[in-house]
């Protein structure tokens, strides 16, 4: 079963995606969010990423992959970056902020994807 992005307006990828590469980029997202109880399943999705980004290439879902991989480093980097000023007050709201920043990606590319609709990621 395949299927086709109902909705062109976001992007142009007219391409015909098979329907386990929309379940694939929905378990992704289920393991970024599992990624809050076991940090492990966070670092398997990015894995899972680059390791089937070329079955997307050129898809409406290659956004999704790009959407997920950008989560993962820009919260790594953030993390860190929260991690090494926790001794002043700053390090804690970095936290804070980048693990609802993590849940917001999640959840909107979730809802994307269930509307069969592209990430707006800047190429």
């Amino acid at each position: 079963m395949t299927t086709q992005n109902p909705d062109n307006s976001d992007a142009d990828f007219g391409q015909t995606v098979h329907s386990s590469l929309i379940s694939l980029t929905q378990i992704i997202y289920i393991l970024q969010a599992l990624g809050y109880l076991t940090g492990i399943s966070y670092i398997a999705a990015v894995i899972v990423n680059y390791v089937k980004i070329d079955d997307v290439k050129g898809t409406w879902l290659e956004s999704h992959f790009r959407w997920q991989i950008r989560t993962f480093w820009y919260s790594m980097l953030w993390y860190l970056l929260g991690a090494l000023t926790f001794f002043i007050f700053i390090g804690y709201l970095l936290i804070v902020f980048t693990t609802f920043w993590i849940m917001y990606r999640i959840i909107k590319g979730w809802l994307r994807l269930y509307d069969n609709k592209p990430m707006y990621v800047e190429q």
